[in-house]
């Protein structure tokens, strides 16, 4: 190893170990002390050290020392985002010649394209639409909202009002907009192409997304008498059910009608059940439009709550509704939950041609088509979804009776030199880099970039690059994005199998189910951290490992462990056969409370016995909902990936009964 090697490999493995026994704000405070005792180092080995050095220089905003460093940076890998950090630091002030240059030098990188929107954006809060306009139209196709605004204005002051219909779309949401949008958005006001209608209109947006601030402030911004004043909101959020129940609204007010609504989203996102009787009092003073979508969003919340009276309160909705995307899958859950199948097939009906296609639908549809004895139509529909290996796939092709069996692999026998060429490109040497230097988000960022639009063959050389520089998620998340040609040992990897089989022999537990939670939590990141603060391959909180450690009586346990895979996965295959064998041995309930805790894991459960399927349908949690689906279907795989035994996953899910109840297995419903 060189003396380069060798200073960029300490730097690395002593992020590591911090990141694993410290906070994060520690670890950002001991890696620039590592860095600058690094730097008094012969400098042509510390320049990693230099790099981090430069990145504590930016987040200060300490241009001078950026500077000085920068000098010394110059052949470094990373050095493109050091000239980043100078430009951004500096870019009100910045030369066109020099955002250009870099922006040249460095095209097709995540670099260049953030550089080009920060830029855009300073010339558009400058108002330097001339200059604007020459760079424009490189960001073309961006999703950046602030972005889109001022190039709203640019095209505005050079196209005339014409130009104000691009912004018509981005007033009506429930987030909080830029400053940039508000000249538009005045200005389609003042010409009357947007009415009071539309700021009720976002107003409910705003109110359905939570945003309660701004919900508050399209209410004050409406004209004249219609405005809705601080003291109408505050009432209702002192006591939104006393409020509802109250119903003091001047119903020939379409603003007082709308401030009737929000009243009632806000009662019901507190308490559903609360909210009804107040509701129904008085919702016939609504017109039939606002009624019905009061019904809804009543119903959408008891849903979410897992309220028995949910179907029937989505039935009183009627069917001519404007429905989220979020809104529509309740209300399909809602009906399966009251295992009302027509009310599924009716609900799935009426979502957008779009949604239907998802799998979950179309594996509910299917399953409403069996139930209502159209045998044919719902196994063709079956058929289908049973080649997808996911949740669905698994399901479909057991309900089909057969037994799910993984596609074939078309594995790709990379050259060595092309692997080697590959690892040669800069943009690859940057996403290894960024990984040892715990600049995690980058180094994603960056492989994004390097594999987009890449053919099957070329992500398949990319994933096992990956693989082989030990970037399990980028190997696996890259090898699941071809299209034809598919390799499922590498969207399978199973690293570290000696320390997941002696943590699954330890606790008497499937290693594939360990596996599973594993490449859903981690990615076979080893030294991974989460934002909440999970740690290592099975994502354990540090309070987690202490417990564990207690249970398990090793008394001897440091927190600086839990980051080691052999204590990780031990700890993480304790704790969740600690609650699979208190939540009646059933893999879902299990994972659901590794993941959302075993308080919520129980509550969730039904109050009459439930096909398990349908009970991780209706989690609601949207994050435990994937979790769960995802961490059974990898285990699938990884069983038949090690010609291991296993039950088919319907069986797996059984029926879920209420907290200390005993449900028999066989009482799992025949879908054939």
């Amino acid at each position: 190893m060189n003396p380069l090697q060798s200073s960029g490999a300490l730097v690395a493995r002593v992020v590591a170990r911090l990141r694993t026994s410290q906070p994060r704000r520690s670890v950002r405070r001991a890696v620039v002390a590592v860095a600058a005792l690094v730097v008094v180092a012969p400098a042509f080995a510390q320049t990693d050290g230099d790099f981090l050095a430069a990145r504590a220089a930016f987040e200060k905003g300490d241009r001078a020392k950026l500077a000085t460093l920068a000098k010394r940076l110059d052949r470094h890998v990373l050095a493109p985002y050091v000239a980043y950090w100078q430009l951004k630091l500096g870019l009100d002030d910045a030369s066109p010649e020099a955002v250009h240059a870099f922006v040249e030098r460095h095209a097709g990188t995540p670099l260049a394209d953030r550089l080009r929107a920060d830029w855009l954006k300073s010339l558009g809060r400058k108002a330097l639409w001339e200059q604007f306009g020459t760079d424009a139209e490189a960001s073309q196709g961006s999703d950046d909202v602030e972005l889109a605004c001022y190039t709203i204005q640019y095209k505005w002051q050079r196209d005339g009002d014409g130009a104000l219909a691009a912004a018509v779309p981005l007033w009506l949401t429930g987030a909080t907009t830029p400053d940039a949008c508000e000249p538009a958005f005045a200005a389609l006001f003042a010409r009357g192409t947007l009415t009071s209608a539309d700021r009720r209109a976002r107003m409910r947006l705003a109110s359905e997304a939570n945003n309660v601030r701004l919900a508050q402030a399209l209410g004050g911004s409406l004209p004249g008498s219609e405005r809705l004043t601080d003291q109408d909101f505050r009432d209702i959020t002192k006591d939104p059910v006393a409020a509802l129940g109250k119903g003091r609204f001047a119903w020939n007010s379409a603003s007082e009608r709308e401030l009737a609504l929000y009243a009632l989203e806000r009662a019901a996102r507190v308490d559903p059940a609360a909210a009804r009787a107040p509701w129904v009092k008085w919702r016939d003073k609504l017109p039939t439009a606002d009624r019905r979508y009061g019904n809804a969003r009543l119903a959408y919340h008891a849903a979410r709550r897992l309220d028995p009276a949910a179907n029937d309160y989505f039935r009183e909705a009627g069917d001519a509704l404007s429905l989220s995307a979020d809104a529509h899958a309740w209300r399909v859950r809602a009906a399966l939950r009251a295992q009302a199948w027509g009310d599924v097939s009716a609900a799935i009906a009426a979502m957008p041609a779009a949604q239907q296609q998802e799998s979950a639908w179309r594996y509910w549809q299917a399953r409403s088509l069996l139930a209502a004895d159209k045998t044919e139509e719902g196994r063709a529909l079956l058929g289908t979804l049973a080649v997808e290996p996911n949740f669905y796939g698994m399901l479909a092709a057991e309900a089909l009776g057969e037994a799910f069996a993984v596609p074939a692999s078309q594995p790709l026998a990379p050259a060595a030199a092309d692997l080697t060429a590959f690892g040669a490109r800069p943009a690859v040497r940057r996403v290894v880099k960024l990984a040892q230097l715990d600049m995690r988000a980058e180094s994603v960022r960056e492989w994004y970039y390097v594999v987009r639009g890449l053919a099957d063959d070329d992500l398949l050389l990319a994933a096992e690059y990956a693989r082989r520089a030990g970037l399990y998620d980028r190997a696996i998340n890259t090898a699941e994005r071809t299209q034809s040609r598919h390799d499922f040992a590498l969207r399978y990897l199973a690293p570290y199998r000696d320390e997941f089989d002696a943590a699954a022999r330890a606790n008497a537990i499937d290693v594939a189910l360990l596996y599973g939670i594993a490449r859903q939590e981690s990615r076979f990141i080893v030294d991974i951290v989460s934002s909440a603060g999970a740690v290592g391959l099975m994502q354990l909180m540090p309070g987690t490992a202490r417990w564990v450690a207690k249970k398990m009586n090793q008394d001897d346990y440091r927190p600086r462990q839990i980051g080691e895979a052999q204590v990780n996965t031990q700890f993480g295959a304790f704790y969740f056969k600690y609650w699979l064998d208190r939540l009646d041995g059933m893999p879902a309930l299990a994972a659901a409370a590794y993941n959302a805790g075993p308080g919520r894991a129980q509550a969730w459960r039904p109050a009459t016995p439930l096909e398990g399927a349908i009970w991780v349908e209706t989690i609601p949690f949207n994050e435990t909902r994937d979790y769960v689906k995802k961490v059974l279907a990898n285990a699938q795989m990884y069983r038949q990936a090690f010609n291991s035994a296993s039950k088919p996953l319907s069986a797996m899910l059984g029926i879920i009964g209420p907290r200390g109840a005993t449900v028999a297995s066989a009482a799992l419903p025949s879908v054939q």
